[in-house]
């Protein structure tokens, strides 16, 4: 069996000659060959420090997890061209503190991503060590519409470990920093 860094080398690779192919705009041999050399160099000559991937894809949460970005995006897309359309002034803001309950580093990198692309929130400060975001709320003002962002918070959160990190399936990745003994965290 395929160890998962070569898995993800692999689909970098595969992914690299894609991308390369969709710029020529054409699917011809040159043209993938080509992909490939310019892949094969920025894979191997120019590698990525090693993201540590933990935990295990459960391919049915993953599309509840897509399913739930997508409404959270599509509710909110519509909640904020109502504040831009009606006839008032602009409502108050809020800042939400929320602790991450994540464990890797991936997840919450590509929690935080989906956050930030949900329309009228923002994560403005992330304290990694102690998992600590700050998330910009464009209408809070009052503590209903602040409680139910917080539970879309979670709910989100929830989707992720449900797809990415379940209890009985989390290996810790020996290139993660919390089990290398050179790595002090604080």
């Amino acid at each position: 069996m395929m160890n998962r860094e070569l898995l993800v080398r692999l689909f970098s690779l595969v992914w690299l000659v894609f991308v390369w192919v969709l710029l020529w705009g054409t699917i011809t041999l040159p043209t993938m060959l080509a992909g490939l050399a310019v892949a094969a160099f920025i894979t191997f000559a120019l590698p990525l420090p090693r993201v540590p991937v933990e935990g295990r894809l459960h391919p049915l949460s993953f599309v509840w997890l897509v399913l739930t970005c997508a409404y959270e995006m599509i509710k909110s897309s519509v909640e904020v061209a109502w504040l831009a359309l009606r006839p008032s002034p602009p409502p108050p803001t809020a800042l939400v503190e929320h602790e991450f309950r994540v464990r890797s580093d991936l997840s919450l990198a590509l929690l935080v991503d989906v956050l930030n692309n949900i329309p009228g929130s923002m994560v403005v400060e992330l304290d990694h060590t102690r998992r600590i975001g700050f998330v910009h709320l464009l209408d809070g003002g009052s503590d209903e519409q602040i409680a139910a962002f917080r539970q879309t918070i979670e709910t989100i959160e929830s989707r992720f470990i449900r797809a990415f990190e379940r209890p009985e399936d989390w290996k810790e990745s020996p290139h993660s920093p919390r089990t290398d003994p050179d790595t002090e965290l604080t």
